[in-house]
């Protein structure tokens, strides 16, 4: 399994194994301790996320497939659903959880396709299937496992701290991504040092002729 792979498994691990401790037990935080919040409104901000993200991803993967730099628009967007957990941590009113769902809904926008992009291009040959089925193994019994534990945390600790570890979590999964820069920048001298290196040395066999 090759780096780039391992990064990207990484990262969202931390992230959606983050969320899966809040996914649960949001609209109940919406019900019960927010104004103006309902179990429709808890509909309604689940509904703006899936809306943004879907009237975004599609025609922003048009333009991150001709994009040279993909891992920076997979950075941004992992930092804004980084911080929508934050947000909730300030909220009062049910109308800062739809700003919440709403740059969610960007980030992940902004994040979903250049993510697909970045792993399909970077798959080891012959082992597709098993880096999606570990990918896919690995990030559901990280939700599964936390999806109880953040009940728990919501129920005895409390909602904001909750959300202060979601946020948390999120973060590093934003960091490591900050690694696949590094290696796209080393990949790029690299291979600008060799162009250098075989032009100069070109340009010295000409001469010497």
């Amino acid at each position: 399994m090759n780096r780039t792979i391992k990064l990207l498994m990484i990262s969202d691990i931390f992230v959606l194994t983050g969320f899966g401790l809040i996914d649960p037990i949001l609209a109940i935080f919406i019900n019960d301790n927010l104004i103006g919040g309902t179990i429709f409104s808890a509909g309604l901000a689940s509904m703006i996320f899936f809306l943004t993200k879907s009237i975004i991803q599609l025609p922003f993967s048009r333009h991150v497939d001709k994009t040279e730099n993909k891992t920076r628009w997979l950075i941004l967007g992992t930092l804004l659903i980084s911080i929508v957990p934050f947000i909730y941590i300030f909220t009062s009113g049910i109308k800062m959880i739809y700003l919440a769902q709403l740059i969610h809904g960007i980030g992940s926008g902004l994040a979903y396709p250049t993510w697909l992009g970045l792993w399909s291009i970077n798959l080891d040959r012959k082992q597709e299937s098993f880096e999606w089925s570990l990918y896919s193994t690995l990030t559901g019994l990280g939700t599964a496992a936390t999806a109880a534990v953040g009940a728990a945390i919501a129920q005895f600790i409390g909602f904001k701290f909750t959300f202060a570890l979601v946020g948390i979590m999120s973060l590093i999964g934003c960091i490591i991504l900050l690694w696949l820069n590094q290696k796209r920048k080393k990949s790029y001298q690299s291979s600008l040092n060799e162009i250098i290196t075989e032009r100069t040395g070109r340009d010295k066999e000409f001469l010497e002729r």
